[in-house]
């Protein structure tokens, strides 16, 4: 049961890192922005994140997903973190949380 426990702390870590990273278009982080479609976490604390960005020709295509990469393994018990982008499906204003909504006035 501890086992388990320490995953969601783990899990819980990985979130808040991603809710400190934001689109530097948009005030709003990656996190409620819905950017991020999966984390995974294995049982040797490798992270595997699948995200989006919201368009194939974002200004931040290639830095992005590297500071994702980078500040996930700045958690100490983080073996390794591999980011994969799609676009399957697409990013659209329906995936963003509705803290990011009122964020942007839009509700």
């Amino acid at each position: 049961m501890e086992e388990f426990k320490d995953e969601i702390n783990l899990g819980e870590s990985v979130v808040k890192v991603l809710k400190g990273i934001y689109d530097p278009e948009i005030p709003v982080d990656i996190y409620e922005l819905g950017l991020i479609y999966d984390v995974m976490i294995n049982e040797d604390n490798e992270v595997k994140i699948l995200m989006t960005l919201t368009s194939p020709n974002c200004p931040v295509a290639e830095s992005l997903p590297l500071e994702v990469e980078e500040k996930i393994k700045g958690i100490d018990t983080i073996k390794s973190c591999e980011v994969e982008i799609t676009f399957d499906p697409p990013w659209s204003k329906d995936l963003m949380s509705e803290e990011a909504k009122l964020e942007l006035g839009m509700l």
